[in-house]
């Protein structure tokens, strides 16, 4: 199992998430990092461990507020090594396209993000990775794209934004959900756990259902998951 640290990005800087109360993030501190600078966030996150694949939320794209566009080109340009997955909300195929043609990070396809109907063009197009978007009353985004399985790209992200940055434990009720939909329907995914991992133990539960792996922040930033640790599943 891989674990993929997260950074989120609003108005040029990493914030801390917590709960998707989107309006109420606010510039990160952490002891990873002198300042929520993109770069030197992530340059704390590297010194941590050889993290290979970065998570990055353009809560601004998202939102529909603007975007970070600038400070992803810059973070491409500094880490030139590191696999970018970008959750910009691109849930229109034109623009998931773009995406794959600026060579700045592989395309997230949130179904919050995500049209009804876009659901076969988007989901269809090459590379990109599915986050099965759930909040406190449940599933975000067209039921198609949740409940049909045959639809999903090769790797699936189960996102339950009520849980992120709350240290309440991975929704592993959701996974095993979704793990079960997919097998039912044929199909074999690569699920990735993301929101409420609260240190090394959820880790090794996620490795222990088969999930492939489990994107984080706040256990990384707040030393819930060490060096030693980081740099197992990095």
């Amino acid at each position: 199992m891989q674990l993929i640290p997260v950074v989120d990005l609003k108005g040029g800087v990493v914030v801390r998430a917590h709960r998707g109360e989107r309006e109420a993030y606010r510039p990160i501190q952490t002891p990873l990092s002198p300042s929520a600078c993109p770069d030197d966030v992530v340059a704390g996150l590297l010194a941590l461990a050889p993290f290979r694949t970065l998570y990055v939320a353009d809560i601004d794209a998202i939102t529909g507020a603007g975007d970070n566009e600038t400070a992803i080109r810059d973070l491409a340009r500094t880490f030139p090594g590191l696999e970018l997955w970008v959750d910009a909300g691109e849930g229109d195929p034109a623009r998931i396209a773009a995406r794959a043609k600026s060579g700045l990070g592989t395309a997230i396809v949130g179904t919050e993000s995500l049209g009804e109907a876009d659901v076969e063009a988007a989901l269809g197009a090459e590379g990109v990775i599915l986050s099965l978007d759930h909040d406190a009353t449940g599933a975000r985004g067209p039921e198609r794209a949740h409940n049909d399985a045959r639809l999903w790209p090769a790797r699936v992200i189960v996102m339950t934004l009520a849980r992120v940055g709350s240290g309440e434990g991975p929704d592993m009720a959701a996974l095993d959900r979704t793990a079960r939909r997919a097998a039912g329907q044929g199909v074999v995914p690569a699920l990735y756990a993301a929101g409420g991992v609260r240190g090394p133990d959820d880790l090794a539960a996620l490795a222990e259902a088969g999930i492939a792996g489990a994107l984080v922040a706040s256990a990384l930033h707040d030393g819930r998951i060490d060096r030693d640790s980081a740099r197992f599943w990095a």
